[in-house]
C-alpha cells in the first residue's frame, strides 16, 4: 500500500508514555532492565497505578490546541504491562492495578472526537514474558542483547518452542489492538533484540494490513515499515522518504518527578520549524503522571507551541520541505503548489533578509500573521546565476516573539540555482 497522505500532512503528533513507571517516576522498563531499580520494586508499582484523574477528552482537547493531528499512546511497553484488558496476558492494568479499566478505548474515542488520528505504541519485546528470553539474536547489535537476562537465554541455549509461543502471544495482542481500536498508526519498538525473520515481520505486517490496509507502520517493523523514526535530535540530513522526529519535552519519555529540564517554547518552535522545513513530522513526547494528568509545565509547552502554529498555520499544514540548506539562514516550507515560500527567521531580522539562488521572480512578500507587506529587490546576478534577493526587515511590531515567518509569493513554481557559478 502507498503511504497514507495524512501522515506527511500532519506535521505534529504527541507521544504519550503512560504506564506504571509513573508511580515511582522511574525510567519506563529500562530501570529494571539496566538494574537501576530491582525488578520486584519496579513491579510493585502496579499497586499504585490508579489513573484516578485519567481524562482522555482533556488530553485530546490539549493536543488539538497544540496543533497536533495525531497522537501515539504506549499501549504496551517493554515491561509487558498492557493498558487494555488483553485476553492473552494477566499483566494488564485492568486485572492488576487499581485503575481497573481499559485505558486504550477511551483514548481512541477521544482522539477521534477531536478529528485526530489514533496511534498506538507496542513493543515487540516483553521483558516480563516467561517465553521471551528463549532465542539468541543471529547478529546481536550490542552486549546487552547478547547477555541481558531479560533478553537472552542463560548459556545461550535456545528453546524454539517457547519462542513460537511468544510470537503467537505478540501477534494475538497486536490483533486485539487492530481489531478492537482500529489504529491509524502502529508505532512498534524493541525490534533490535531479534532478527527480522525471528520476529516474523512479514507475517505480522500481513496480519495487520488484512484487517486495515491503511494502517501506517513505523520503521521498527524493519523492511515492512513506512517511515523513519530518528530520536532526540534534528537530523543534519533528512532520511529518505517520510519521517518523524521523536523528541521529549524534558529529558524523559515518561513522567519522572525530578526531571525539570524542560525545553522552552522557543526551543520547541525552533525544532518544530527545522523538522517540517526538512519534510518531517515532530512527535513530541509528554509523560502523564500516574493519575493520568499532564503536568502544567508540559501542558504549557504544548499550548505555547500551538499558539505559534495557529498564527502561522499556512506555513505548516499543506506544505512540503522548503529551500535546501544554504539559500536562507533558517528553515523554510513550500506550499503544495510550489508557488509560496515560507521563510522562518528565529532571530529578529535587521535591515534585510537575503535569499540566494532564487530563480523564480517574486510577486509579493508579507509577514505571516500580520499581513504587512515588505519591500524587496534583487542585486547582482550573471548569466545562469541569479542575483541576491533582499527583503526589508519587518518592523518591531510585526516580529513574532518566537519565530517570524515571511510569505514569499512567487510568479511561478519555485526554481532555485544549485550550481557553483562561473569557474
Amino acid at each position: 500500500m502507498p503511504m497514507q497522505p495524512w501522515f506527511s500532512d500532519a506535521k505534529l503528533g504527541i507521544f504519550l508514555h503512560y504506564g506504571i513507571y509513573a508511580v515511582d517516576g522511574v525510567a519506563e522498563s529500562w530501570s529494571f532492565y539496566s538494574g537501576d531499580v530491582p525488578h520486584e520494586q519496579y513491579m510493585k508499582q502496579l499497586d499504585g497505578f490508579t489513573a484516578s484523574a485519567y481524562d482522555p477528552k482533556a488530553w485530546a482537547a490539549l493536543f488539538a490546541r497544540a496543533g497536533a493531528k495525531y497522537a501515539v499512546l504506549t499501549a504496551r511497553h517493554h515491561d509487558g504491562v498492557a493498558l487494555w484488558d488483553t485476553a492473552h496476558s494477566s499483566l494488564n492494568v485492568v486485572e492488576r492495578t487499581p485503575a481497573g479499566r481499559d485505558l486504550v478505548g477511551p483514548y481512541a474515542e477521544a482522539l477521534r472526537e477531536q478529528g485526530l488520528k489514533v496511534g498506538l505504541y507496542y513493543s515487540h519485546s516483553d521483558w516480563n514474558h516467561p517465553d521471551y528470553a528463549s532465542v539468541v539474536h543471529p547478529d546481536a547489535p550490542n552486549d546487552d542483547v547478547r547477555t541481558n537476562r531479560f533478553v537472552t537465554p542463560e548459556g545461550g541455549v535456545e528453546d524454539l518452542e517457547a519462542w513460537t509461543r511468544f510470537v503467537a502471544y505478540r501477534d494475538a495482542q497486536v490483533g486485539e489492538l487492530v481489531s478492537r481500536y482500529r489504529p491509524d498508526l502502529l508505532w512498534f519498538d524493541g525490534e533490535w533484540e531479534r532478527g527480522e525473520e525471528q520476529w516474523r515481520m512479514r507475517e505480522l505486517s500481513e496480519q495487520i494490513l488484512a484487517v486495515n490496509p491503511e494502517t501506517v507502520l513505523n520503521a521498527r517493523m524493519l523492511s515492512y515499515g513506512d517511515y523513519a523514526t530518528p530520536e532526540q535530535g534534528v537530523p543534519v540530513k533528512a532520511p529518505d522518504g517520510p519521517w518523524e522526529l521523536c523528541l521529549t519535552v524534558n529529558d524523559s519519555w515518561g513522567f519522572q518527578h525530578k526531571d525539570d529540564n524542560h525545553k522552552s517554547v522557543r526551543q520547541l518552535v525552533r525544532i518544530f520549524a527545522e523538522t517540517i522545513g526538512m519534510g518531517g513530522n515532530l512527535l513530541l513526547a509528554v509523560g502523564p503522571r500516574e493519575d493520568g494528568t499532564i503536568t502544567p509545565e508540559q501542558a504549557g509547552r504544548l499550548e505555547g507551541l500551538g499558539d505559534w502554529i495557529s498564527r502561522h498555520s499556512q506555513a505548516v499544514y499543506g506544505t512540503v520541505a522548503g529551500l535546501p540548506a544554504g539559500h536562507h539562514y533558517g528553515p523554510s516550507t513550500l506550499s503544495a503548489d510550489r508557488r509560496t515560500l515560507y521563510l522562518t527567521c528565529f532571530d529578529t531580522p535587521r535591515e534585510t533578509i537575503g535569499i540566494r539562488g532564487l530563480r523564480t521572480p517574486v510577486e509579493k512578500i508579507t509577514v505571516l500573521g500580520a499581513g504587512t507587506e515588505l519591500a524587496h529587490h534583487v542585486t547582482g546576478g550573471l548569466h545562469e546565476v541569479p542575483g541576491l534577493l533582499w527583503i526589508d526587515a519587518p518592523q518591531a511590531a510585526d516580529v513574532d516573539p518566537y519565530a517570524t515567518v515571511l510569505a514569499v509569493e512567487l510568479a511561478g513554481e519555485l526554481d532555485v540555482y544549485r550550481g557553483t557559478g562561473r569557474t
